[in-house]
């Protein structure tokens, strides 16, 4: 075991990347021709990369993510879904986050747009900010509970302050009253001020049917489509063309997870 005064000194301070690298220097007979400056350099950069680390772990924790290991650098542009490249780069970079704009996600079942989302939004932690993943319909099952809990304010306030809101399978079904009401306060909260990402396997020209009363659906849609990125996809389940063909011995079909991802190459026969 290492016995050394920095090293036990850097521990203590809870610097333990600078430890680590410290204990890593003093076992490479190299380090000894570097001078002082680069030491001390080195010692910050592993500091810094294993706080960086552990916040990511941390809003990637808090964002609960359907697809929590998706990100934009893994996404297919191989199979014909309607994908724009420049896009997906432009909702890779914060700056779309902090211009406050939404993104709206559509097309059928399975060709990956809640995992196209969850990848946008990995990247958005990667950039250090806010996340929170939620279906909508299970979010406004919560919401209708907090309403006789005395929850109701402080749930509204937290969607309010994070930075990305995804609500996934929208309009899935005609939303309740109080669901119409609770989507509305949370978008006029974040109006301009957050990002939202909305997926639904509905084109937007239905939407307005299954929001319902036509006063708050105008609303809605008037605070959540007009300035939006769109994303409209195309094509065959993702699932359905990573599956392994009938009557055909091969390898065993993605998981459900993997289906915005390039096939994984089969590992060397050993």
């Amino acid at each position: 075991m290492l016995h050394h005064p920095t090293h036990e000194r850097l521990a203590e301070l809870g610097l333990l990347g600078a430890a680590a690298a410290f204990a890593e220097l003093l076992a490479d007979p190299e380090a000894a021709e570097l001078d002082h400056a680069a030491w001390l350099g080195l010692l910050l950069d592993r500091e810094a990369t294993r706080r960086m680390d552990r916040r990511l772990q941390t809003r990637l924790r808090f964002a609960r993510l359907r697809h929590p290991q998706a990100c934009p650098e893994d996404i297919d542009y191989r199979t014909p879904r309607g994908l724009d490249r420049t896009l997906i780069a432009a909702l890779s970079a914060p700056d779309w986050i902090n211009s406050a704009r939404s993104v709206i996600i559509t097309g059928p079942t399975g060709v990956g747009k809640s995992w196209i989302a969850c990848a946008l939004a990995h990247r958005a932690c990667r950039n250090d900010s806010a996340v929170i993943y939620h279906r909508a319909a299970r979010l406004f099952e919560e919401l209708a509970l907090a309403h006789g809990d005395g929850r109701h304010a402080r749930m509204l306030k937290n969607l309010a302050k994070t930075k990305l809101l995804i609500l996934d399978d929208f309009a899935l079904a005609p939303l309740t009253a109080q669901a119409r009401h609770d989507l509305l306060e949370i978008l006029e909260d974040r109006y301009g001020r957050t990002a939202t990402i909305v997926v639904s396997q509905l084109p937007v020209e239905r939407w307005h049917e299954m929001l319902g009363d036509p006063t708050i659906a105008d609303a809605i849609l008037d605070r959540l489509v007009h300035t939006a990125y769109r994303l409209d996809l195309k094509g065959e389940s993702m699932r359905k063309l990573m599956a392994p063909k009938h009557g055909h011995a091969g390898p065993a079909s993605a998981p459900v997870g993997q289906q915005g991802i390039l096939p994984r190459a089969a590992p060397p026969a050993p």
